[in-house]
């Protein structure tokens, strides 16, 4: 970056959302927690899976082969919070996922055109009687039931 003067690096808190956001951006590296997931998602962006530990694998799983919104570098070893693993992804296998969801074949098309989609999807569930906005709303009556139950007695 510094001989190019391309690029910059972030130290510290970057503007996460704001960047998925920006138009420039046309994909996200996920370690597939699911935060992560939901602000790609939420930014129509395609997903390459880097899963390190807990359920990430299972996310990865749901993105690759469910939704079909991710690409993974090919992570198979599973590991415990803070260890190292001993497998290495090769640059290969990374290249590859990025040519593959950054690509202009009908593969790549398939996958923008899912994440789109659920794009649209995920904006219009926390909408105004969407199911996402409902759902909190029937969680917050819910908890007010129980605080009128017990100022009754």
């Amino acid at each position: 970056m510094k001989e190019s003067k391309r690029g910059f690096i972030v130290k510290g808190w970057a503007p996460q959302v704001l960047i998925l956001d920006h138009p420039a951006t046309g994909g996200m590296v996920s370690h597939c927690g699911w935060n992560s997931i939901l602000e790609g998602l939420n930014a129509g962006l395609p997903l390459i899976t880097w899963p390190l530990f807990a359920e990430q694998f299972f996310n990865e799983k749901f993105l690759t082969d469910v939704v079909r919104i991710g690409v993974a570098v090919g992570v198979k070893e599973w590991r415990e919070w803070g260890q190292e693993g001993t497998a290495l992804v090769k640059r290969e296998e990374v290249e590859k996922a990025v040519k593959l969801l950054m690509g202009v074949g009908e593969e790549a098309e398939d996958i923008r055109k899912r994440v789109g989609t659920l794009k649209d999807e995920a904006k219009k569930a926390v909408e105004t009687e969407g199911s996402s906005y409902a759902n909190l709303m029937d969680l917050i009556n819910e908890l007010r039931s129980f605080k009128m139950t017990k100022t009754v007695k």
